[in-house]
């Protein structure tokens, strides 16, 4: 972009609001593709409608599915998860190749970005080696898929902030049968948490930044 020098401190946020699975996938996907040297990281902050979405490492082919809700095959690691309202996903494309970072890396960033935003709500979460995501009291709460191509990273995480859980209850999340989830409005009834989406999104972008090296945001 004019004006902006190529550098791994730097990224541009995007609220891209309520957006469709399937179209977002691709335009993350042509992003990757279109992206050179100069390119900068970008970061999008959205939500989808009632999808369930398979990652490359799928177990799941047809499942029982009564509730009806779309079932996208894609190209991020990890098995079946869910995404819906109510749930902040942000997707980071990042330039691995031009920060030396590895996925291991990013993986411990993003993880480590959840955990930072629950402890900012007075809740402890704890990690799980061999199985990306952070968890509270044993049960789920964030979801991390990514895949990197060119050198690049797309996919992210997603938090559970105040949504229906029930679609989590017809399939295995993650691939790990009678794994139980969790949302932030659940765990703190209180807080009104459905009501602070914008407070939400700068405790989360303000943590992304950090963890993730970012100095400077447009």
């Amino acid at each position: 972009m004019p004006g902006h020098a190529p550098t791994p401190d730097t990224v541009i946020i995007q609220n891209l609001g309520q957006v469709d699975y399937a179209p977002t996938l691709q335009a993350m996907q042509d992003f990757t593709d279109r992206r050179g040297a100069d390119t900068l990281d970008e970061i999008w902050l959205l939500q989808h409608p009632p999808v369930y979405t398979l990652g490359f490492n799928a177990k799941h082919g047809a499942f029982d599915n009564p509730t009806g809700i779309p079932i996208i095959r894609t190209d991020r690691g990890g098995d079946i998860t869910y995404h819906g309202p109510g749930q902040r996903v942000a997707y980071v494309l990042m330039d691995l190749r031009r920060r030396a970072w590895g996925v291991k890396t990013l993986v411990d960033a993003l993880e480590q970005t959840i955990v930072d935003v629950l402890e900012h709500h007075g809740l402890q979460a704890q990690r799980r080696a061999g199985a990306p995501g952070v968890y509270v009291n044993g049960h789920k709460i964030a979801q991390l898929g990514l895949r990197v191509r060119r050198g690049a990273s797309y996919h992210g995480l997603s938090l559970n902030v105040a949504m229906d859980l029930g679609p989590f209850e017809h399939i295995d999340p993650c691939g790990y049968a009678g794994l139980k989830t969790v949302d932030l409005a659940s765990l703190l009834p209180k807080a009104n948490i459905a009501q602070n989406t914008t407070q939400m999104d700068a405790i989360l972008v303000d943590r992304l930044r950090h963890n993730l090296g970012y100095t400077t945001a447009t």
